[in-house]
């Protein structure tokens, strides 16, 4: 027999997205639709251990679509990786009457919410709340649209100067271990290379060489889109190498860093945002737990954490030759 959900709690963990006080404001509102009690917790897995929460109800989350960032705060906690902290966690569930939990982040957000539902059975729906879109199982995560539109806009700030003075420019984007921000926002800004950790054939001679075709076919500037650490050589390694062999070359840098988790969330955000927030409170109340809502062709779907937390996902090999062709 399912248990009735009476309370449910939601926490925000991890980086911060573009898009998740859109997806608290839906969990709120659509526990208020099943007349159900919200709790919002503050910091995370820190609150949750330090006992920080507040009653949240509609118009608790009024003017919060279009706000960035998440106003329950988000912070990573070492203390909840330890059993000894996920046992206070679980405590101060117990302690609140705290039915179930939505938890909004990413993969390390995901690791500890599958750790204090399978210590202790207790009920926990993950929603993707991350700029890389680095989560198996979902076509897109809350803020990486806004991500990208963000990182767009600056290309094409940055070929502005880079054509008026002919010079190179490297672009370091978010992405240590997905390319999807690097790929598509380097076919959108109209990138001649896009550097990215799917890409295990590149070498740095690979990169001159493209420079080379470039100067050959009459481009006198050119921007490199490059995903954080993806060679081995950081992007300043990366200038003095280019510089070196390349003496023609005025090379400049731009890392673009934490400007791209910001800004007001792009309308495709705030609506995935509050698909999936709804989706989650409906999985709650139908018994469903150990769970990520994610969206595939547009639909919610329902993701065990273990297969959303897979790190074999693919990138779209499609992309990948659309932007050897278009680069050219």
């Amino acid at each position: 027999m399912v248990k009735k959900i009476k309370k449910i709690g939601v926490l925000t963990s991890g980086g911060d997205a573009p898009g998740m006080n859109a997806a608290i404001r839906a969990v709120v509102r659509a526990c208020a639709d099943y007349e159900v009690e919200c709790v919002g917790i503050y910091e995370g897995y820190r609150g949750l251990m330090r006992n920080e929460m507040i009653p949240m109800g509609p118009r608790s989350v009024a003017n919060m679509i279009n706000r960035g960032g998440t106003f329950l705060r988000s912070a990573r906690c070492m203390e909840f990786l330890e059993p000894e902290g996920r046992v206070i966690a679980h405590q101060n569930l117990i302690k609140n009457n705290i039915d179930a939990l939505v938890v909004i982040g990413g993969d390390g957000s995901f690791t500890g919410a599958l750790k204090l539902n399978n210590e202790f059975d207790f009920p926990i729906v993950g929603i993707p709340g991350t700029i890389d879109n680095d989560i198996n199982g979902t076509d897109y995560t809350i803020g990486y649209d806004t991500a990208l539109n963000t990182v767009v806009e600056a290309i094409d700030k940055i070929r502005d100067t880079a054509s008026s003075h002919n010079r190179l420019f490297l672009v370091e984007v978010m992405g240590r271990d997905a390319g999807d921000i690097a790929i598509s926002a380097g076919i959108g800004g109209g990138a001649e290379e896009i550097l990215i950790p799917e890409k295990k054939n590149f070498s740095i001679d690979r990169l001159i060489e493209s420079l080379d075709h470039s100067h050959e076919t009459g481009k006198t500037s050119s921007i490199i889109v490059v995903a954080e650490g993806k060679t081995g050589m950081n992007i300043l390694e990366m200038r003095d190498y280019v510089n070196k062999h390349r003496p023609e070359y005025d090379v400049r840098v731009s890392v673009l860093g934490h400007m791209q988790r910001g800004g007001s969330p792009t309308c495709f955000d705030r609506v995935l945002a509050s698909k999936l927030g709804v989706a989650a409170v409906d999985a709650l109340i139908e018994g469903k737990t150990n769970i990520m809502i994610g969206v595939s062709h547009r639909t919610p779907v329902c993701v065990d954490l273990n297969i959303a937390l897979n790190k074999n996902r693919k990138l779209d090999t499609n992309l990948l030759r659309v932007a050897d062709i278009v680069s050219k």
